[in-house]
């Protein structure tokens, strides 16, 4: 099994405002090999729509 760069977890979530920096902080652990592990939560602060998506290191052979 491979390990994720720079010390980073297996699991990982990230969180925070839906906006294009949360998107683009998925997209970044996209590209260095995380896979999404399900679809997102979304909830609502009273302010802002808040999104949390968990990511997976894929487990390889």
């Amino acid at each position: 099994m491979s390990t994720p760069p720079d010390g980073l977890p297996v699991y990982r979530v990230l969180t925070g405002p839906d906006d294009a920096t949360f998107c683009h902080r998925v997209s970044e652990a996209i590209g260095l090999g995380y896979e999404l592990h399900e679809g997102p939560a979304v909830t609502f602060n009273g302010e802002n729509v808040i999104v949390a998506q968990a990511l997976i290191w894929p487990a390889r052979s």
